[in-house]
């Protein structure tokens, strides 16, 4: 299969479902070998399937990231099956919605063992096979644009991603010297079974009757307001913004590259009067 990825191998770390699964399967249009990943086997193997019936090339691996031996199993399968590794696209994770002062202790180390954690053990282990191929490569690390504002309820998610960013910016400096690109895709508020899962957390039913703040959830008026594009972003979006971070037609590395219709530059913080 042709296309600006041709031949090489890439895995996509939580790729069963929203961002990650359509980045795993842009990559294959693109020509990708594609490793997809879950912590079950099963919905792992359920998109390299539906890759493999499109004419793409993909093995689905079950491993939970947020364990070092698990995301050193995942690089060494993906080698073990097409001969290298050329791109890691870090993106399991997950959140928990509640106030800081009530947040538990499984709640907090839930989120930060996969968002931030399996994000370094990933990369690590990604890093060590590249640097010892010797011909490069690109590790992509999915942040949020969570990890640069300070949202209600989501003390975790925040502080995960904001500790993916500057991960981010370390293995760049340090893998450069093997010509290793890190970077990382920060979208904002796109449509996918997440998005879905913080808006059953909400209250607020009417346009004009809003709960007492804090608010915990939103609703789509909530983000056109806040949104200069006037909408949400779309998986298939994001999905582009990766191909482009990984093809290797630029020169950065250690960006955080936000794709949020608008929503950190927009100052004044809402359309409505």
């Amino acid at each position: 299969m042709s296309g600006r990825l041709a031949g090489q191998t890439a895995i996509v770390t939580g790729s069963s479902s929203g961002i990650g699964e359509h980045i795993a399967e842009r990559f294959a249009e693109e020509g990708a070998n594609v490793v997809t990943n879950s912590r079950s086997q099963d919905r792992a193997e359920d998109t390299a399937e539906a890759i493999r019936e499109v004419g793409g090339e993909a093995i689905g691996v079950g491993a939970d990231v947020s364990e070092k031996d698990d995301a050193e199993h995942l690089v060494e399968r993906a080698i073990e099956e097409y001969g290298s590794l050329d791109i890691m696209v870090n993106n399991a994770g997950i959140g928990v919605i509640a106030p800081a002062l009530e947040m538990t202790e499984d709640e907090w180390r839930s989120v930060v063992d996969v968002n931030l954690n399996g994000v370094f053990f990933g990369a690590q282990a990604a890093g060590k096979a590249m640097a010892e191929q010797g011909d490069g490569g690109h590790i992509l690390n999915i942040s949020s644009i969570f990890g640069s504002i300070g949202v209600q309820g989501r003390a975790p998610y925040n502080a995960s991603k904001g500790g993916v960013n500057n991960l981010t910016r370390c293995l760049a400096v340090e893998l450069a010297e093997h010509e290793v690109h890190v970077n990382a895709l920060a979208p904002g508020f796109v449509k996918t079974e997440l998005d879905e899962q913080t808006r059953e957390e909400k209250a607020d039913e009417g346009d004009d009757e809003k709960e007492p703040w804090p608010r915990y959830g939103y609703d789509d008026r909530d983000i056109e307001n806040r949104t200069p594009l006037d909408r949400f972003g779309s998986v298939e979006e994001m999905g582009n913004c990766a191909v482009f971070l990984v093809s290797g037609d630029h020169y950065m590395t250690g960006e955080v590259v936000h794709a949020d219709g608008g929503w950190l530059a927009f100052g004044w913080g809402s359309k409505e009067r």
